[in-house]
């Protein structure tokens, strides 16, 4: 990342919304949005997610399922954060698992690039196909946007939901029905 780059960038783009980027609030702002994008963006530098580790448990677990995993990303549209939760569910294919932590990792990992929910969703589902092969995949995530919070419609009480259902979560309603009441289960409980 070129953060020189990115700090000169910022000094004029405060310029040109008609701030001054000499102003003692200011000076060390050009600065703090590099380290920021650095941060907020560390994914682009990694095409694939390869922070995890399958193995092979010695009984079929059935689904396996983690809720409520806390994401935040930038919109690629406004360059304005959104954040959420996703829930991911997978059924294992010859009881290969991902460590439970792995999860999260992977939802961190595509959240931290410019994006979009719909996307985001896809994406998370298209790696853990990629690292696992399970028999299906479900992902659901839930999120405000402050592009729509902070500007256009200007409403803060909106969620958006998107959702990606692969292999059996696509054919078997059974194993789809369990996902979504897990999901609806934990979200009254909290």
């Amino acid at each position: 990342m070129d953060k020189t780059r990115i700090e000169k960038a910022v000094t004029e783009l405060l310029a040109a919304v008609g701030e001054d980027p000499t102003r003692p609030g200011l000076l060390e702002t050009p600065a703090r949005v590099a380290r920021m994008y650095e941060e907020v963006f560390h994914s682009l530098a990694a095409p694939t997610f390869t922070d995890y580790k399958a193995f092979t448990v010695p009984e079929d677990p059935g689904l396996v399922m983690v809720q409520q995993i806390p994401f935040y990303s930038m919109c690629e549209h406004h360059l304005l954060p959104f954040f959420g939760h996703v829930s991911i569910g997978y059924l294992p294919r010859d009881r290969r698992i991902i460590g439970l932590s792995k999860l999260s990792r992977l939802v961190d990992f595509v959240a931290r690039r410019p994006n979009v929910q719909e996307a985001l969703t896809a994406q998370i589902t298209a790696e853990l196909a990629r690292v696992l092969a399970p028999q299906g995949i479900a992902v659901a995530v839930s999120a405000r946007h402050l592009c729509m919070e902070m500007r256009g419609i200007n409403r803060g009480d909106l969620f958006t939901y998107t959702s990606r259902y692969t292999g059996v979560f696509q054919t078997d309603l059974a194993m789809r029905t369990e996902f979504q009441r897990e999901l609806r289960h934990t979200n009254g409980n909290l």
